[in-house]
């Protein structure tokens, strides 16, 4: 264990350095140049370093973050990496959206709370609507009513049921609207008054076709206006219930500052782009570019009198991808912190290593992605009709086959060898910490006996007694007589022993899985050309993200994807439906189609939290997707990140995209408190 990383200082020159010149007037601090060799893995690493000394007690503190990604902007109104966000929560708590995303939940920072049904700070009330007017459709789909278009377009009336078609005149549908409020007191970092004009400032700037972002929610939103110096209230399109309604406040804007500039100047002003100000627990010094950013304590924040934040300045340094030099330097004490974007995942069981040594601490956590092996129930190619002998044999409508697939899939050994098991087996498309997960649904344990019993139930049977050839039909529905169990295994290049570890479990069982692996670019690409959602792959592995609201959409029938318009037949467990194509962009790329299910959802998609069968329809959505198997859910991907050893706050959580969503709050040295 320990011989894996050795320390070597061989050269310390004091040196006297300025510190870069702030404009409060920062005194000149005196530092230490090393030059630093660290052998990690016993590979010599160089680490020339700045270094600031241990502060004297009562003394100004600095905290020193290595990110591997210098981002490109500060501008919060831009699509940027994830280390744009990270320095962002110091200067901006909530990463500039004004909440934090802990344990599949939000919480306030600069509200008074969350709105909800229960407490009357958000209403659903019932509207008319009529010709011309923008509403939300029953597939989600934002459109201007006209009948004379659309004569089958379809909108759910209110009090919920049944999506019915407009035709014409009044049709009452719901809208549901939310008030916020702000925290008393609140100011910019240069001391100006943080209003809900701000706010409204906000909407507007990212509303502008010149701020390139995700405008879902704002497509969606009839009307954002601030109603006193505190509050502002959102209010949706007719028939939009989004089911995370009690975010729909936007991040503040400093409206003093920037409003000199149009949106597409904000891009590159200094003012916005370089050195935006917020209200968070510091505020930017100086960017070096290629080197530093530094910020100082904010003044006006508004925890200060909480004896927040611990530290006087931070400096975040870019460091590159170079794990080993970057183990080196926090090793060395040139970082304090390691994020994510400085270490890469293969060097887990270092770090692992290193944390049991107490040289460094490490943080596991997992995350929201969770990866799965999918079916492919439904191929392009059976969209016609399914043709005995000229198709791919029909493996996988039958869930008796895909329940033996996945006892056959030892997941726990991918727990094992991909997290160091930090992680777990998961059974469904939400982790069992969602506060929404469903206890009581199937596990499929790591069972080859009942793996190869369900097979011969089926029809697939051993009829040479070698367990290390594939099985062969016999009376297996849509599949010829002695065809061998032999299907492609198929991922990503970078996933490729997540494939090698299933195929030795697969063929334990007398299933044959043959792997091939593709560039990112080529197996995500879209359908009809893509293999994954192209619906031309036997098993395929990825992973999908899972966030506060529970993604049982990814398997409705009416997401699978192919040609818009085109119907198709599809035979799944006996029964037999009939699909219209909704186009490439679906995301049911194992062509799964069960009414139930989609029934379970639907109605869960179609309420709003704390309304009756809001809970219910999510939890029995799960139980029918773990019955049914659209995909083999396998482990949880975890999160990783380093520390000097006596860090402490630093929290990294499943569903923040920051592990710094609490920088106020980090520490280190002496009665350090966890």
């Amino acid at each position: 264990m320990f011989s894996k990383v050795e320390s070597l200082y061989l050269l310390i020159v004091p040196s006297l350095i300025l510190a870069a010149c702030q404009s409060t007037g920062t005194a000149e601090a005196v530092v230490e140049t090393l030059v630093v060799t660290q052998v990690v893995e016993a590979t010599p690493v160089e680490v020339i370093q700045v270094v600031t000394p241990t502060s004297e007690p009562g003394g100004p503190r600095t905290l020193v973050i290595c990110l591997g990604i210098e981002p490109d902007t500060l501008y919060p109104f831009t699509n940027s990496p994830p280390s744009k966000t990270r320095i962002l929560e110091a200067i901006a708590e909530g990463g500039w959206g004004a909440f934090d995303n802990n344990s599949f939940a939000y919480q306030p920072i600069i509200l008074e709370k969350l709105p909800n049904l229960a407490d009357g700070d958000a209403s659903l009330t019932v509207v008319t609507v009529s010709e011309g007017n923008r509403v939300v459709d029953a597939g989600g789909k934002v459109v201007t009513l006209d009948s004379t278009i659309d004569p089958l377009l379809m909108l759910v009336p209110a009090g919920g049921g049944d999506p019915l078609p407009y035709q014409g005149g009044d049709f009452a549908m719901e809208q549901l609207s939310a008030t916020f409020k702000l925290l008393p007191d609140l100011l910019w970092s240069d001391g100006t008054p943080l209003t809900a004009a701000d706010s409204v400032y906000a909407f507007n700037l990212l509303s502008d076709p010149d701020t390139v972002q995700e405008k879902h929610t704002l497509e969606r939103t009839a009307s954002y206006q601030a109603i006193d110096d505190l509050r502002t209230v959102w209010t949706g399109l007719p028939g939009f219930l989004d089911a995370e309604y009690f975010i729909n406040f936007f991040g503040p804007a400093p409206e003093q500052l920037w409003s000199q500039y149009t949106p597409a100047e904000l891009l590159e002003a200094d003012e916005s782009h370089l050195m935006p100000i917020g209200w968070g627990p510091y505020m930017i010094g100086e960017w070096v570019p290629g080197e530093s950013i530094i910020l100082h304590k904010n003044p006006n924040y508004f925890r200060a009198a909480e004896g927040l934040p611990k530290f006087d300045t931070v400096i975040y340094r870019f460091v590159g991808g170079n794990t080993n030099a970057n183990i080196a330097a926090l090793l060395s004490g040139e970082c304090d912190i390691l994020d994510r974007s400085a270490l890469l995942g293969d060097q887990s069981q270092l770090l692992f290593d290193l944390h049991e040594a107490g040289q460094i601490k490490a943080t596991f956590t997992t995350g929201t992605g969770w990866e799965h092996v999918d079916f492919g129930i439904q191929p392009r190619e059976y969209d016609d009709g399914y043709q005995l002998g000229v198709d791919r044999p029909d493996f996988f409508s039958d869930v008796r086959t895909r329940q033996a697939f996945t006892m056959c899939m030892d997941r726990q050994a991918l727990v094992d060898t991909r997290t160091l098991g930090q992680s777990m087996v998961i059974d469904t498309y939400l982790p069992p910490t969602h506060p929404l997960y469903n206890p009581d649904v199937r596990h499929y344990d790591f069972d080859v006996q009942a793996g190869r019993a369900l097979l011969e139930e089926v029809g697939w049977v051993d009829d040479d007694g070698d367990p290390g050839t594939p099985r062969v039909a016999q009376d297996v529905a849509n599949v010829l007589d002695g065809s061998r169990l032999e299907v492609a295994l198929e991922t990503t290049t970078d996933k490729s022993q997540i494939a090698t570890i299933l195929q030795g479990s697969l063929a334990q069982c007398g299933i044959q899985a043959n792997i091939q692996t593709h560039s990112r670019a080529e197996w995500f690409a879209d359908g009809p050309e893509g293999v994954l959602f192209g619906r031309q792959f036997d098993l395929g592995g990825f992973a999908w993200l899972t966030g506060v609201a529970p993604p049982c959409d990814l398997y409705l029938s009416s997401l699978i994807p192919g040609p818009p318009g085109e119907s198709w037949v599809s035979v799944q467990d006996g029964r037999t439906q009939t699909f219209s194509g909704s186009g490439w962009g679906g995301q049911n790329n194992p062509g799964f189609a069960n009414e139930e299910y989609d029934r379970a959802c639907n109605t869960a998609l179609g309420s709003l939290p704390g309304q009756p069968g809001f809970e219910a329809a999510h939890l029995e959505a799960q139980h029918i997707f773990a019955e049914q198997l659209p995909v083999a859910p396998l482990y949880l991907n975890i999160k990783l990140a380093a520390t000097r050893p006596d860090m402490c706050g630093f929290i990294m959580d499943p569903t923040n995209v920051s592990e710094f969503w609490n920088i106020e709050e980090f520490d280190y040295g002496e009665g350090c408190n966890e």
